[in-house]
């Protein structure tokens, strides 16, 4: 795959196990590549496309603005930065935000934030709690707050001050604050989605938002992928019932342009002040447009409510096409964001879904994950399950691979 990719984009940087297929246009939940093929998008840019391809409301609101203005720095007020920032807030019962250009910079920006907080009370080499299986980015400093040796090697040396536990497992965190004084908090996805589709309990976050309060630390909840009304409420961690510190978010906030903010509330938004942290492109009026549209639609269109509704038909009629499939291991996730565990690694899967007409991706080796757009409808996600559930179980008929 990656020879292919080379062979075909010798001037691009071979960083991606490609598929060779290049995508042309899309319309709704559904895309054609640059030879007519038709796919039904399973994926949804990995969970950026909100609103599918083209949404008749996005596409003239962007168009304008691109008219009107796509960049200015920020020396200057960006109305359009407010306006997106009171909505996330209002939304999440939070009280500010900073805006750049992607989950990783949202995350980046978290770490500087339980940094300077642990700074600001007089610790020196402040920690924070991370954990097994995560996935922050891949700059220096969050892909060392992952969970992942793959994506870590080659690039040690990592950067020191986290401290990993595994995942819903309260003791090990309340060993961790009874020994560790230099923690100042804790950083974990709700939903972990390069994992493996691996949920928080809701339990176990209500435990960790008293631990946080009584030790005085930052919660902060990477809704990266998980957040913006993939599982049916705005924000994952709504199902708990809580309200984190520092909350990073991107992916489906542009609906494709790029886009990322830190949510922050009481603790946490006086942290940073001018000088401590900065971006060129963050917060520019195209990328808080999309933000500001992308909202408004989901409200005007009841695409939670959607989500919850159609992730409901899609699990039902996955669960309905491999049951009693033994190499099924388990159905993970919440919404449209769903994952299936089979007993053995299947990134093969890839390219049979894609010649099948479904764009699906395949993470932590052995989890095929459904990321597909909020708009998607119930028979569009029974097609899912009609074009996926037959690639599995042939897939799992064959001879393990060694």
């Amino acid at each position: 795959m990656n020879a292919t990719a080379t062979a075909t984009m010798p001037h691009v940087m071979n960083t991606y196990g490609r598929l060779p297929l290049a995508l042309a246009y899309g319309k709704g939940a559904w895309l054609w590549d640059t030879q007519g093929r038709k796919y039904l998008d399973g994926l949804g840019g990995i969970a950026v496309n909100t609103l599918g391809h083209g949404h008749p409301k996005l596409v003239p609101a962007l168009q304008e603005q691109v008219a009107r203005m796509i960049h200015c720095s920020n020396y200057y007020e960006v109305p359009l930065q407010e306006q997106l920032a009171a909505k996330l807030c209002e939304l999440s019962g939070l009280s500010a935000a900073f805006f750049c250009n992607s989950g990783l910079e949202a995350n980046e920006g978290a770490i500087k934030i339980a940094r300077k907080f642990g700074h600001d009370k007089g610790i020196d080499r402040p920690e924070i709690i991370v954990y097994e299986k995560a996935f922050h980015g891949r700059s220096i400093a969050t892909l060392s707050a992952t969970g992942n040796v793959k994506v870590q090697k080659g690039f040690e040396p990592l950067v020191e001050g986290f401290v990993r536990v595994p995942l819903n497992d309260f003791a090990a965190v309340e060993q961790v604050a009874r020994t560790n004084p230099n923690v100042v908090a804790v950083f974990l996805e709700v939903i972990q989605g390069e994992g493996g589709i691996n949920p928080t309990r809701a339990d176990y976050l209500r435990q960790l938002r008293t631990l946080c309060d009584k030790q005085g630390w930052l919660m902060m909840l990477d809704e990266v992928q998980c957040g913006l009304g993939r599982t049916g409420k705005w924000f994952a961690h709504q199902w708990a019932g809580i309200v984190p510190d520092v909350m990073p978010l991107a992916k489906g906030l542009g609906s494709g342009v790029p886009v990322g903010a830190i949510v922050v509330g009481p603790k946490a938004k006086d942290v940073l002040g001018p000088g401590n942290h900065g971006t060129t492109f963050g917060g520019n009026p195209l990328a808080m447009r999309a933000g500001v549209e992308t909202l408004r639609i989901m409200e005007e269109d009841g695409l939670l409510a959607n989500a919850a509704a159609v992730g409901e038909v899609l699990h039902g009629a996955l669960k309905a096409g491999l049951a009693g499939e033994r190499g099924v291991v388990e159905f993970r996730g919440q919404g449209l964001m769903v994952g299936i565990e089979l007993d053995r690694p299947c990134g093969a899967l890839l390219q049979r879904a894609a010649d099948a007409g479904l764009m699906i991706s395949v993470t932590a080796d052995r989890v095929v994950r459904l990321l597909p757009p909020l708009i998607l409808n119930a028979d569009e996600a029974r097609q899912i399950a009609a074009i996926l559930c037959p690639l599995i179980k042939a897939f799992l008929a064959e001879p393990a691979q060694p």
